[in-house]
């Protein structure tokens, strides 16, 4: 019965999937996209609170009866890549583009509004609905939305991502860590300039950052335990301005992913000692600016093994043990508040063409994937509102 009143909704989520990939609005500016929820929601009926954390919003959606309080979150910015993709609904806004798959959540979630606000006789309890911005840009927009209260009196929360590399008809989720932590760093050598035809008279900024870039690469392989996954990038080194000139500066700019806050730490002290020890061994300094940035999301045991239950039984999909994942979410936030899952949708097939991976310039979805995010989502809530605990 909910698939079949899920599929006649298909046509909307499709429509409104589609109108904001052609209007993607980047982190923390997003407006339109906001008002677009807001006045959706204020049409089915549902009590909205706006600009939280800049544009997030909270749907109420209140039953008739009493009961549990769920909450339900999606992400709404894109990020600023250029779109490659020659569709009708490709991006109208140069250098934006949804290449994540927020777009497609959103959606799913008015979706869901849409369903529930036609069944609040029978709906027991409160539904919340989460729309919340600047998913893609530390500090994110988790943060904020819990700061206002999206989670007060929540009894479990449960989110979804719309996953090209799970095919369409699959999902998966983890029982414990699904996604790592994310942290930054950026390191400025200071050396001295000169002459390059005379670099004795120097100090080689660009050598010692060189050095480093190979120094930083032995944290995970010698002061990381092997049985903890951990990734150390260096994504950016920067430095000098003419062939002929020893660059006085030198920038690096790397992120760290893991999954424990104990190895976390560890990393950020290795990376600091190695910095200022690799450019002391060349005559320059470093300064080291290290941001901590979200956390490991982890979910909750048993509402992992509701997911594995309820994809295959209630929502019609393949459920899968997820491996553990590199890519972060500031969903984590909301885990460490209350209970919940986090789950990846499959959105991915071949056979039409969408196999480009989540950041990729032709990033697309199998629409299909968001009816049965929705389809799981609700489960989830029937579910856990069944329950006598």
């Amino acid at each position: 019965m909910v698939k079949e009143a899920l599929q006649a909704l298909l046509p909307g989520m499709v429509a409104d999937r589609r109108h904001l990939h052609r209007h993607p609005e980047l982190s923390f500016m997003e407006k339109e996209t906001s008002a677009f929820v807001a006045e959706r929601l204020a049409k089915l009926g549902i009590e909205v609170t706006s600009g939280i954390g800049g544009f997030g919003l909270i749907g109420v959606l209140r039953g008739n009866m009493p009961g549990k309080t769920v909450a339900l979150r999606a992400d709404m910015d894109a990020l600023p890549i250029q779109d490659e993709k020659q569709c009708q609904y490709s991006s109208q806004s140069p250098g934006v583009m949804h290449a994540c798959g927020h777009d497609g959540h959103t959606a799913v979630l008015l979706a869901i509004a849409e369903y529930y606000s036609g069944r609040r006789a029978e709906l027991q309890g409160e539904i919340r609905l989460i729309f919340q911005p600047a998913e893609e840009v530390c500090p994110g927009g988790a943060v904020s939305m819990i700061e206002a209260g999206a989670l007060d009196g929540v009894d479990v929360i449960y989110g979804v991502h719309l996953w090209t590399p799970i095919p369409v008809g699959k999902a998966g989720s983890a029982p414990d860590a699904l996604m790592a932590s994310t942290d930054e760093f950026f390191i400025e050598i200071q050396g001295r300039g000169g002459h390059g035809g005379m670099p004795h008279k120097s100090i080689d900024s660009v050598v010692a950052g060189s050095a480093l870039v190979l120094q930083l690469q032995s944290v995970v392989s010698r002061s990381v335990d092997p049985l903890n996954p951990a990734v150390v990038t260096i994504g950016s080194i920067q430095g000098g301005t003419a062939q002929n000139i020893i660059a006085d500066r030198c920038r690096l700019a790397g992120t760290v992913r893991c999954f424990d806050e104990e190895t976390r730490d560890l990393i950020r002290t290795r990376v600091r000692e190695l910095a200022e020890g690799t450019a002391a061994a060349y005559g320059a300094s470093a300064s080291v600016d290290y941001m901590m940035g979200y956390p490991s999301l982890v979910n909750e045991p048993r509402e992992f093994e509701r997911f594995y239950g309820t994809a295959a039984f209630d929502a019609g999909l393949i459920p899968e043990v997820s491996p553990k994942i590199m890519p972060a979410e500031d969903f984590a936030y909301y885990l460490r508040k209350v209970p919940g899952c986090f789950m990846l949708v499959g959105a991915g097939n071949p056979e039409k063409g969408i196999l480009y991976p989540h950041h990729h310039p032709k990033f697309d979805i199998d629409e299909q994937s968001m009816l049965h995010a929705a389809a799981l989502l609700i489960a989830m809530r029937e579910s856990y509102c069944s329950d006598d605990k």
